[in-house]
């Protein structure tokens, strides 16, 4: 009986964050794209001040976020993850009201820069799914979170244009707000606190330390892993618009092109991190990780080499789908090593992680764009080749026997144990 409780409460906490994941996503991505077209119509009429505005107002939140995704982390790990998930869904309630009052750019910033400091859910629902999961189903778990985080913001943009379109851009934060608020009453009711949820004293003491924590097996590796697939994810933002014009899509189409390709890209991602999740009960993630950046890598060559719409159809979604592979797999591997009372704390850097790389992506991209295109597309397989390499070279196996790293067999000592969540 007690298992078939544990099992059940696993399941509804599964369901409750996937879609918490999927309505809090989709919420941002309602209004978010149109963002330099809200900052317009506050009453700057110079194109380059509208970009500079935008641009900063949606590279603070993820700067930000990234810096303090640990230390919420940390204190979800002493305190409750719900209880910091609550928080995070509540700020964004706060902010996406205010956002539809706002009457100058800076206050746009500003509110921007207060997301940034209460935000990272994004990251707390997927160790959330971990620690609720039973081991062996926590590639799953991660993976169907991740799926919900891809979907929502795929579909986003085109229910958000519809509502613009509608009840006007002002009245489409408070919907957006209003989002969140279903979002935050799912995580209030469904959503079950596992008993482990708090570390005792004494193992805080015993390797829960955000130092104890870069030192496990894999670790540090797995946060360059999940930097460098993030990096190579996002690069294509800034500069996919005009590669299509490029190849010879009138102006007046191009937005809708890179749309449609934008959301191959995102549905691609989804279906990886779902299947990345059945194929690591038959992959190591080392093997899983390979596959997928190595399908990423390939993709990114194609794409570079299509010379038609449909190719270039088929390459991004090739690549969207190793991409998702290997993030399933590389998140996966991290919370199998993490000791009891610190999913949160790992997960915190983990999606810090990724953060920064959203953050540092799509301008450097932007940059190099602006010289050469074909050099985005090679920095990308380069990037793809060095996670290949990092993890065949660096990556030990799991295993409760001895593991081996380029030949050489390790101490048990050097072996982290795996606890189950529950």
């Amino acid at each position: 009986m007690r298992g078939a409780a544990q099992d059940a409460r696993s399941w509804r906490n599964l369901f409750t964050l996937t879609t918490a994941a999927f309505v809090g996503y989709t919420g941002f991505t309602l209004v978010m794209p149109f963002l330099p077209i809200y900052i317009s119509q506050l009453g700057v009429q110079d194109v380059g001040e509208v970009a500079m505005w935008s641009g900063l107002s949606l590279g603070v939140t993820p700067a930000l976020t990234a810096l303090l995704s640990p230390a919420w982390g940390r204190l979800a790990d002493r305190v409750g993850r719900k209880l910091m998930l609550e928080r995070a869904l509540a700020s964004f309630v706060v902010v996406m009201t205010l956002m539809a009052f706002v009457r100058r750019p800076w206050q746009v910033f500003a509110l921007r820069a207060v997301q940034g400091l209460f935000a990272g859910y994004g990251g707390l629902t997927i160790a959330m799914a971990a620690e609720s999961a039973p081991r062996e189903r926590m590639p799953a778990a991660i993976g169907m979170v991740q799926s919900a985080q891809r979907l929502g913001p795929a579909i986003g943009p085109v229910i958000g244009g519809v509502l613009a379109g509608l009840v006007g851009l002002r009245r489409a934060f408070l919907v957006t707000a209003g989002v969140y608020a279903l979002a935050l009453a799912l995580a209030v009711v469904l959503y079950v606190e596992p008993r482990t949820r708090r570390a005792s004293g004494e193992e805080r003491g015993m390797g829960t330390g955000s130092r104890d924590i870069l030192r496990l097996p894999n670790f540090a590796l797995l946060l360059a892993v999940i930097f460098g697939i993030q990096y190579a994810d996002r690069s294509l933002a800034p500069i996919l618009p005009l590669y299509v014009v490029g190849l010879g899509v009138p102006t007046g189409r191009a937005p809708l092109v890179s749309g449609l390709l934008f959301s191959v890209v995102a549905c691609a991602a989804a279906v990886g991190h779902n299947l990345g999740g059945r194929l690591l009960k038959r992959m190591t993630a080392r093997d899983l990780i390979t596959l997928g950046s190595t399908v990423a890598g390939a993709a990114i060559v194609g794409f570079a080499l299509g010379h038609d719409i449909l190719a270039l159809g088929v390459a991004i979604g090739a690549f969207g789908l190793g991409v998702g592979l290997a993030m399933t797999a590389a998140f996966t591997a991290a919370g199998l090593v993490v000791p009891v009372g610190a999913n949160a704390t790992a997960f915190g850097f983990l999606n810090g992680a990724a953060l920064a790389a959203l953050a540092v992506s799509p301008v450097l991209s932007g940059i190099i764009g602006g010289s050469s295109m074909p050099a985005v597309f090679a920095l990308d397989v380069a990037i793809a080749a060095l996670v290949v390499l990092g993890v065949r070279r660096w990556m030990l196996e799991p295993g409760g026997h001895p593991q081996q790293r380029g030949g050489e067999t390790l101490p048990p000592e050097s072996q982290a144990e795996s606890p189950d969540p529950l």
